[in-house]
């Protein structure tokens, strides 16, 4: 008889009554961890110059500080900003700096993500004002994905610090967003889910993942999948502007993602609406004309103008590299639009409100 070890360090499942969920398992699993680390440290194209892209970015920096605060005060437009500005740079750095370590294996990295995780851990109390569930929905993921890359890769995070950041992350993040904001743009509740998905890996809670999974797939609100498009790809924000239609996809991108990691779908629901949605923002974005009607959201009442927005229209966001792998590298669609648009927005590097190096972490990866 054999029995077979797995070791945490390379993969772990770990189950808890039924729920089973594969760790590193977020954004990226081990497969996708041993790709980047192998493709960089041989030198290869394109992931050598998008390797060195982040390299420079001061987020990369051993000596990079965190600036933790007891109480952070975001109000809409960030206005007041007490600590979100600082709040959003640190998860930035936290998971730059975990994935130098995975790809150097150099303590050092790891030791400044931990020093990055453990300050805000122990310093965070609350996040107050009116853009709290938002600053959250976009920021906490940074975090999570680079606390589960070093949990699983490095052993020198001591238990007593994990356990602290486990704890904020349920006794204070998870409060905060468990209402999701379904009755705001559909741009919050995507955002929402896509932290609240990772909180549910990290803290192995598959009731918290499959809440944040259903918002998207079926809640009732406007960021759930069948509400935020119609069934021609038009978005419940696509008469407000097209920097927050953006938004609201690239968030749903990575949510997808992160389900699809676990063995869940998102991207097919409702016959791929998501690439649909893609596509026909792409296509508006480009200079041609689309189908638009003024939007009536799950509310039953009608949101925004009546003709499409031209805000934001020519400006590409970076959150086309994802969507493109799916559907076009994963499932073999034809997405012609998408793909104009990621030519204009490649390479997806450094960003301030979606997870960024998104094409070093997703560009060329193998499908199965």
């Amino acid at each position: 008889m054999k029995i077979l070890f797995i070791s945490l360090l390379a993969v772990s499942i770990v189950i808890t009554g039924h729920t089973q969920f594969i760790h590193p398992g977020m954004l990226h699993n081990k497969k996708d961890l041993e790709f980047l680390r192998t493709k960089v440290n041989s030198g290869e194209a394109p992931w050598a110059a998008l390797w060195t892209d982040l390299k420079a970015s001061p987020e990369a920096d051993l000596n990079w500080k965190p600036d933790p605060i007891k109480t952070i005060v975001v109000g809409f437009f960030s206005k007041p900003d007490i600590g979100a500005t600082a709040f959003t740079k640190d998860g930035t750095a936290a998971y730059t700096l975990a994935l130098e370590y995975y790809v150097t294996k150099e303590k050092a990295y790891a030791e400044k993500v931990i020093e990055i995780l453990n300050a805000w851990s122990y310093t965070l109390d609350s996040v107050t004002d009116k853009n709290k569930k938002l600053l959250m929905g976009m920021n906490g993921i940074k975090y999570l994905n680079a606390a589960e890359i070093i949990r699983y890769s490095y052993k020198g995070w001591k238990k007593k610090d994990q356990d602290a950041f486990e704890k904020m992350a349920l006794d204070n993040w998870y409060p905060l967003i468990e209402d999701f904001m379904p009755g705001y743009n559909g741009n919050w509740d995507a955002a929402i889910s896509q932290t609240m998905m990772c909180i549910g890996i990290f803290c192995n809670r598959k009731d918290i993942f499959e809440k944040a999974y259903n918002q998207c797939l079926k809640g009732a609100s406007n960021g759930a999948i069948n509400n935020y498009f119609n069934d021609w790809g038009q978005f419940q924000e696509s008469g407000r502007d097209q920097g927050h239609t953006q938004m609201g996809l690239g968030f749903l991108t990575i949510a997808s993602e992160i389900a699809w990691k676990q063995g869940y779908d998102l991207y097919s629901a409702y016959n791929n609406r998501l690439a649909l949605g893609y596509e026909y923002t792409s296509k508006y974005l480009l200079g041609e004309d689309v189908k638009y009607v003024k939007y009536i959201n799950f509310e039953n009442k009608p949101v925004f103008g009546d003709s499409i927005a031209p805000a934001g229209r020519g400006r590409f966001s970076p959150i086309y590299e994802r969507t493109w792998h799916h559907y076009h590298d994963r499932m073999g669609m034809e997405l012609p639009y998408t793909q104009r648009a990621l030519e204009k927005s490649r390479n997806e590097g450094a960003t301030g409100g979606f997870m960024p190096w998104a094409s070093l972490m997703t560009r060329g990866y193998p499908v199965k």
